[in-house]
């Protein structure tokens, strides 16, 4: 067996820039952190490294191991995508393990400088556009309301005036009687921002007993 120093610089690449994008997706304190991006980039420099070293002595190999990884990480991927009461969360961290899969392949194949800047890039684009999106109010998202209150018309025709009020958009809507209240079922399409609004609103709502969302 020969022991390449190469090999462990690369090794130690990958886990640097895994444990920098790790370490941001643990403090917001995600599905995958830190311990799990370190693990996918590091075992993705290691598939790297095999897939060169089997090419060395094989010419009908070369590159298939390291190939099969942007297909299994898929499966890694496809794990922390959830959809819940018309909400589809885990997209980010989906493709954060995507792209921390690539940098560790980076970092195998000896590309310091771009598995390094892409690290760095993907670090600003994580840390910083979240404000951006806020900023510029681009993050939508649609959510199902369940509001449960009191029997009364004119209470529904309040709460549908009050997500048009907020600028969110209803997509789809119904009222159901559960013994002595009434639970209001909302659709409703907007940005992040304007959902929290009307989220502080309705809990300010001494009628309103219950909300789900």
């Amino acid at each position: 067996m020969i022991i390449n120093p190469d090999d462990f610089y690369r090794l130690g690449t990958a886990l640097l820039v895994g444990g920098i994008i790790g370490a941001e997706r643990e403090r917001h304190k995600k599905a995958v952190g830190l311990r799990t991006l370190i693990l996918i980039s590091m075992g993705s420099a290691l598939f790297t490294i095999l897939s060169y070293r089997i090419g060395l002595y094989n010419s009908n190999e070369p590159g298939r191991i390291a190939a099969n990884i942007v297909s299994g990480i898929g499966f890694l991927g496809a794990g922390v995508i959830l959809e819940e009461r018309g909400r589809v969360t885990g997209l980010t961290t989906a493709a954060t393990i995507w792209l921390t899969a690539a940098l560790g392949m980076a970092a195998g194949a000896g590309e310091y400088i771009l598995s390094a800047g892409s690290g760095l890039m993907a670090l600003i684009v994580l840390m910083l556009f979240t404000r951006f999106e806020e900023y510029l109010e681009i993050s939508s998202e649609t959510r199902t309301y369940q509001i449960a209150t009191k029997i009364s018309w004119d209470k529904y025709k309040e709460l549908k005036s009050l997500f048009k009020e907020h600028n969110l958009s209803i997509q789809n809507y119904k009222q159901e009687k559960k013994g002595d209240e009434m639970i209001c079922t909302f659709e409703v399409y907007g940005t992040n921002k304007r959902h929290d609004k009307l989220v502080q609103k309705l809990l300010g709502d001494k009628q309103i007993k219950e909300v789900w969302f």
